[in-house]
């Protein structure tokens, strides 16, 4: 099976080209290269675009995530979906613009993805580094604390949850300048995001432990994190504290968890970074 789906400028750049061939002569700037997935920004015409090029991981590699338990990404097909997902649902991330897929087996599986360059913007673990030092503008603070909660949100009501939901895979548009009353922020990353008609309340968890872990060292206050339960969660803050309560203690627990996890895989470098 054949899939390819191509937007401008490739469908006319490819015209009467294979879509694959021509996605594989491809260069740039390597971002990744890893389990059978390249990453790489390349231009065209001035403009910025990300590519994935995925060429099959084989089944020595599938067997050995399922072993552990996680889900192996199989090819660009899922973060393909997954951004479509995004865009319905009105929540802001990549606009994909070239996907190509073929392959019965999934072992063997060739794929690829390209998405428009989001430039110039910063990750949100890059701009929130310097906050418990230097604090933000209070309402800059509050309006990205509730932008972040409605697209993690919103996300969740439509059934997707992210797996790897940290503020590093945010990225907040720096033209024009980040503003209370201006924000565009955009999810990416989404190829091991999952789709189903309702979010299961364990992954949903394990998105939201994920983003506290990431957001521990930024200078978050007690009233920070209210304000994100409150516009996260439906209903009264009253109501959530107590009906939540449960999470919210599985929440400091597994973030402090995912931290000493992360010490110890870098307590050789000379200082911690988020």
């Amino acid at each position: 099976m054949t899939i390819v789906s191509l937007a401008e400028p490739f469908a006319t750049l490819w015209a009467g080209r294979d879509p694959f061939a021509a996605a594989a002569a491809l260069t740039g700037e390597i971002v990744r290269d890893i389990d059978g997935r390249l990453t790489f920004r390349f231009e065209v015409n001035g403009r910025g675009y990300y590519a994935k090029l995925h060429r099959g991981i084989g089944w020595g590699e599938i067997a050995k995530n399922l072993v552990r338990l996680r889900l192996p990404v199989l090819g660009a097909g899922n973060e393909w979906r997954a951004i479509q997902a995004f865009h319905a649902r009105g929540l802001g991330t990549m606009t994909a613009v070239a996907y190509g897929e073929r392959g019965r087996g999934p072992a063997r599986r060739e794929s690829f993805l390209i998405t428009e360059a989001l430039e110039p913007a910063a990750d949100l673990d890059t701009y929130t580094r310097d906050w418990a030092r230097t604090p933000p503008p209070v309402a800059l603070k509050r309006a990205l604390i509730a932008r972040v909660a409605s697209i993690a949100r919103g996300m969740h009501e439509a059934g997707i949850n992210h797996r790897d939901f940290y503020l590093c895979h945010f990225l907040l548009d720096l033209e024009p300048a980040p503003s209370a009353e201006a924000l565009r922020l955009s999810v990416i990353d989404l190829h091991r995001a999952q789709l189903r008609p309702r979010t299961p309340r364990r992954w949903r968890d394990k998105d939201l432990a994920a983003l506290y872990f990431s957001a521990l060292d930024i200078g978050l206050t007690r009233r920070d994190k209210l304000r994100f339960l409150r516009d996260y969660f439906p209903g009264p803050l009253r109501a959530t504290l107590q009906r939540e309560a449960r999470l919210l203690r599985h929440l400091e627990r597994e973030a402090a968890r995912l931290k000493r996890r992360y010490e110890r895989k870098f307590a050789h470098r000379p200082a911690l970074q988020r």
